[in-house]
This record gives C-alpha cells, structure tokens and sequence, in this order.
C-alpha cells in the first residue's frame, strides 16, 4: 500500500511515509484539507484519520489482501482526480 500512495501523482501530495501498513500522507491545505478528503474518503468507504489538518492516517487491518488495496488505491486515485488543481488557473 505504501509504495502505491507513493506512486500517485497530484500536487496536493506533499509526501508519504510510513513503516508497513502504519502510513500518514501530508496534503497541500491550499487544495484539499485532510479532514476533508478523509470525508470523501469515507463515502466511498475508506475509514482513515485525519491529523493537523494536513495528515492523513491510513491502518488498513493487517489481514487486508493485495486485492483489497488496489481497490482502495483505485479509490484514493478517484479522490485525487476530484481535486481540481488550483495552480492552471492563474
């Protein structure tokens, strides 16, 4: 999962760490705030945390199949697309 986050590509990402299935992902509060892509997370059923107001918190269980985390990747990469990228509009 965490090389997966890794490999998304938006300019609201501003860096993914973690050890295994423990991952926090720091957004850009100029395009989305954590708290608020946790909720849209959340309707498309991702349970995650938000911290700071720029951390998300991933802690899938750790019995979560390979399947399970390309669907979630999937839906994450769906939020992301959502995002509009305030920077073109200068």
């Amino acid at each position: 999962m965490l090389d997966g986050l890794r490999a998304l590509r938006h300019p609201a990402i501003r860096e993914v760490r973690g050890k295994g299935l423990l991952i926090g992902m720091e957004l850009d509060s100029a395009f989305i705030s954590a708290r608020t892509f946790c909720e849209r997370l959340l309707e498309r059923g991702i349970l995650t945390k938000d911290t700071h107001d720029t951390v998300v918190r991933f802690a899938p269980p750790l019995i979560i199949e390979a399947d399970e985390i390309d669907d979630a990747l999937a839906v994450i990469r769906a939020v992301f697309d959502s995002i509009p990228d305030n920077r073109s509009q200068s």
